[in-house]
C-alpha cells in the first residue's frame, strides 16, 4: 500500500465524526492518484532522463511548412527507424532558437531569413541539409497606380509608409535583408509593424503612399491574395538587379518565377505576377555540437536521411496547392534581364524627378524662413505690447485713489 493512503487509513482507525473520515479518505485516494501519476507520467523535456524525440520545427499550423512539407519528412525518418514530431511554430527564426537549444532537432527556414539573421548565433551553429525544393515569393501589393515597379518603391522609398507582419515574421526579416542590400530601400521613412498579415495588408490598402510586402507561396485561393482583389490593391514585381544578384557562400538567394496570384474564377481572367521567390530550406545543428556519441551517431544518421530523400516527395501530390507548385516556374535569362531593365529604368526616371521636387521643397523652405522669423518676431512685439496694455489696465490704483 502506498505510504499516503496507508497513513489516512491508520488516521481514520482514531475516534472522530464520519464526515472527518470520508473526507481523509477522499484526500488519502487524492494523493495516491497523484503518486501513481507522478510515477507514470513521463518526464519533461528538457528534465534529466527525458526521452522525447527529435521535432521537426515548422511554421503555423495552418501553414505549408506544418501540413505539407513536414508529414513526408517525418515518415522517412521513421522509415528509417527515426521518429520525429512535427511542430508548430512562429517561423523561421524560431526555428533558428529552438535547434540552438536542441540541435538533434530540424526545422524549416526561408533561405533569406537564415542567411541574415545567422549573424547572431555563434558560428558553426547550423548545416543547411537540403535547399531549393520549393520556393516561397516575396509579394509587393499597393493601391497607388504610380507603384509598377520594384525600382518605384525603391527610389521612393524615404516617402512611402511600410506596413509589414510582426517583426520577428519571415517576411520582416526578407524586408531587412532586402534593405541590407539596396541602398534607395534602406533609407526607408516609416516602416510599421502590425499584428497579422491580413491587417497589413488592410492599412496599405487604404491610402496611396502605403505599400505592404510579405512572403508566402501563391495561392489563388488563399483568403489573403482574394482580400487584396478585393480591396483594389495590385501586385508588384519584387524584381530588381540588387535583389537577384544577392548570394551569400556562392548560394543564389533569390530567383525570379512566375507564379498564379489570382484565379480564374472570380477575376475576368487569371493573373500572374513575376516576383523574386527565395529557397525552403531544411538545417538543423551542426556537427560537433551534440555531445553524447550515440546521440551523435542517431544524428548523423537522421541527417544522411533528410539529404537522400528524393524531392519529388517532398511535394504535395494531390490538390491545388499542389498544382500551383508545379505551375510556378522559374524564367529564362532573357526574361529575367527584360524585368530588371523594366526596374532599373523606373529607378532611374523617377530619382531626378524626386531628387528636383526635394530640391524645390527644400529652396522653398529656405525662402520663407525669413519672412517666417519676421513674423515670428512680429507676433512677439505684438504680444508684449497687449500684455503691457492688460497690465496697465488691471495695475491696482496708487495709494491717493480712494476706493468708493
Amino acid at each position: 500500500m502506498l505510504p499516503p493512503l496507508r497513513r489516512a487509513l491508520a488516521h481514520m482507525a482514531t475516534p472522530g465524526s464520519v464526515a472527518t473520515s470520508v473526507v481523509t479518505l477522499g484526500l488519502a485516494f487524492s494523493l495516491a492518484a497523484g503518486v501513481v501519476l507522478a510515477t507514470l507520467a513521463p518526464p519533461a523535456r528538457g528534465e534529466p532522463g527525458a526521452i522525447v524525440p527529435p521535432r521537426i520545427h515548422t511554421g503555423g499550423e495552418t501553414g505549408a511548412y506544418y501540413s505539407n512539407f513536414c508529414p513526408p519528412l517525418a515518415k522517412a525518418l521513421a522509415e528509417a527507424g527515426m521518429n520525429h514530431e512535427c511542430t508548430p511554430s512562429d517561423g523561421s527564426f524560431d526555428n533558428m532558437t529552438r535547434i540552438v537549444a536542441e540541435p538533434r532537432d530540424f526545422g524549416f527556414a526561408q533561405l533569406d531569413v537564415l542567411s541574415l539573421e545567422r549573424g547572431q548565433f555563434d558560428e558553426g551553429t547550423f548545416q543547411v541539409v537540403r535547399s531549393n525544393d520549393v520556393r516561397e515569393c516575396i509579394f509587393a501589393v499597393a493601391r497607388n497606380p504610380e507603384l509598377r515597379t520594384f525600382g518605384d518603391i525603391a527610389v521612393r522609398a524615404d516617402e512611402l509608409r511600410f506596413i509589414l507582419p510582426p517583426e520577428d515574421s519571415g517576411s520582416a526579416g526578407t524586408f531587412r535583408y532586402l534593405q541590407m542590400i539596396d541602398n534607395d530601400l534602406a533609407h526607408a521613412g516609416t516602416i510599421r509593424h502590425v499584428g497579422d498579415l491580413d491587417e497589413a495588408i488592410r492599412l496599405a490598402l487604404a491610402a496611396d503612399d502605403t505599400v505592404a510586402l510579405f512572403v508566402q507561396f501563391a495561392d489563388p485561393e488563399n483568403q489573403r491574395f482574394q482580400l487584396i482583389n478585393r480591396l483594389g490593391g495590385h501586385f508588384i514585381p519584387v524584381i530588381d538587379r540588387n535583389i537577384l544578384s544577392a548570394r551569400i557562400d556562392d548560394r543564389t538567394i533569390y530567383f525570379a518565377e512566375e507564379t498564379a496570384v489570382t484565379d480564374a474564377r472570380w477575376t475576368a481572367k487569371g493573373t500572374k505576377v513575376i516576383t523574386a521567390c527565395t529557397p525552403l530550406v531544411v538545417f538543423t545543428g551542426a556537427d560537433g555540437r551534440i555531445s553524447d556519441p550515440a546521440e551523435a551517431a542517431l544524428h548523423h544518421k537522421a541527417v544522411a536521411t533528410v539529404a537522400a530523400f528524393p524531392a519529388a516527395r517532398m511535394l504535395p501530390k494531390d490538390g491545388l496547392f499542389a498544382s500551383l507548385v508545379k505551375r510556378t516556374r522559374e524564367l529564362s535569362a532573357t526574361a529575367v534581364s527584360k524585368l530588371v531593365d523594366v526596374s532599373q529604368a523606373a529607378r532611374e526616371k523617377a530619382k531626378p524627378l524626386i531628387d528636383k521636387a526635394k530640391e524645390a521643397t527644400s529652396k522653398a523652405l529656405e525662402t520663407s524662413k525669413p519672412h517666417v522669423d519676421e513674423a515670428k518676431q512680429t507676433s512677439a512685439e505684438t504680444l508684449l505690447k497687449a500684455k503691457e496694455a492688460v497690465k496697465d489696465l488691471i495695475a491696482p490704483p496708487t495709494g491717493d485713489a480712494k476706493v468708493p
